[in-house]
């Protein structure tokens, strides 16, 4: 079995396909978006796999430090100004991390989405379907 990343000829989808894509997208953002035809999956998906790396790993170098520096950070006499100070230091970059894949994620949902959108506009388009509502009487 050969798997590639190359993007296929962007062609119009099934609403089956298309769920596939935003469902794909949910779970590893820009997968669906590549299945889809749109370069905009690359990014995505190094936006996704960039911010997991960077959290695993810059989260698991926090526990380390908050279990070295725990008794000293909420020792009764310490300044809290400064403890909170020094916590928000060791917090930010993993936040950060959690921004990135955030951000990669809610663009492949965003994506997905539209890729859902277009699906269901050619649909409707393809089978002559006027737009006006169905006559209730």
């Amino acid at each position: 079995m050969k798997i590639s990343l190359a993007l296929g000829p962007r062609r119009p989808l099934s609403r089956q396909t298309a769920w596939g894509c935003l469902t794909s997208n949910v779970a590893i953002p820009g997968v669906g978006s590549l299945m889809a035809g749109r370069p905009s999956g690359y990014v995505q998906l190094a936006l996704a796999f960039t911010g997991l790396a960077m959290t695993t790993i810059l989260t698991a170098r926090l526990f380390i430090w908050y279990g070295a520096n725990m008794t000293r950070l909420t020792a009764p006499d310490v300044d809290p100004i400064a403890s909170v100070i020094e916590m928000w230091q060791a917090f930010r970059w993993p936040l950060l991390s959690i921004a990135l894949f955030a951000m990669g994620w809610l663009w492949g949902l965003a994506t997905g989405l539209a890729i859902v959108r277009e699906a269901k506009a050619a649909e409707c388009a393809g089978s002559g379907a006027s737009k006006a509502p169905p006559k209730l009487f």
